[in-house]
């Protein structure tokens, strides 16, 4: 069994038992996440594909940690001119691991 999932305007694919790394949503560890915008439902070879979510079903979460993602450089210049500029971006995650999903 397994889901297609909305959050952080991304789409993530789930199964029970997985670890996934999303976007920073509040709350603390051990705290209980509903992901309530599911676009997709697979069990036993039962499809169901929402337009565009799928009524009634959710996906149960638990948040295991609140951590960073590896740095990325952001370099700028132009050439013949002197310019250059060097910044940096970490973007936070949410280390959530799926509990149970329902229809």
């Amino acid at each position: 069994m397994y889901a297609v999932i909305k959050t952080g305007g991304k789409q993530h694919r789930v199964s029970e038992g997985d670890v996934i790394a999303i976007e920073k949503i509040n709350g603390d560890k051990g705290d209980s996440v509903v992901f309530d915008q599911v676009l997709m439902v697979q069990k036993e070879g039962d499809i169901r594909i929402g337009r565009p979510i799928v009524e009634g079903a959710k996906v149960v979460g638990e948040i295991i940690a609140q951590a960073k993602a590896a740095k990325l450089i952001v370099f700028k210049m132009k050439k013949r001119k002197g310019y250059r500029k060097k910044t940096g971006h970490r973007q936070q995650l949410t280390s959530t691991k799926i509990r149970e999903i329902s229809i």
